[in-house]
């Protein structure tokens, strides 16, 4: 015998007492329209509850194709990489110009570089020790 799961904390005496609890209350006459009252009533219940699960599908399948996510990714995609790309060239000229920048100057008139380190002190004392050594001999 099938008992939904509704009636599962239930035992079979329950059911009969409230089924005569029922009887005596409606009476033999009026438990069939009850009975028929409850059925139409579940029935368009279930029909409510299946329609609504149709209406929630199809508005998801709606906003599905509204938003179309591959071309909003590519959209977003492009608006990303333009302002990179630019921000890219921009740094690959900045390099160009400062190579040919500095080959020029790196071609300039040997004679004025070697006069360059000719201007610069000689004796730079390089670590502790020299310094040292330099102030013991001014006193």
């Amino acid at each position: 015998m099938f008992i939904p799961l509704l009636f599962e904390d239930i035992a079979m005496s329950e059911i009969v007492v409230i089924m005569l609890v029922v009887l005596l209350f409606f009476g033999a006459k009026s438990i069939p329209g009850i009975a028929k009252t409850l059925g139409r009533t579940l029935y368009e219940f279930r029909n409510a509850q299946s329609e609504l699960q149709r209406e929630i599908q199809k508005s998801g399948m709606d906003i599905k194709k509204d938003m179309n996510f591959s071309e909003l990714l590519k959209e977003t995609t492009e608006e990303i990489r333009q302002p990179l790309d630019q921000v890219s060239t921009e740094i690959n000229n900045t390099m160009e110009f400062r190579g040919s920048a500095s080959s020029e100057v790196t071609t300039g008139n040997p004679q004025d570089e070697a006069t360059n380190i000719e201007e610069t002190p000689k004796n730079i004392p390089l670590d502790q020790q020299e310094i040292d050594s330099n102030q013991n001999k001014d006193a």
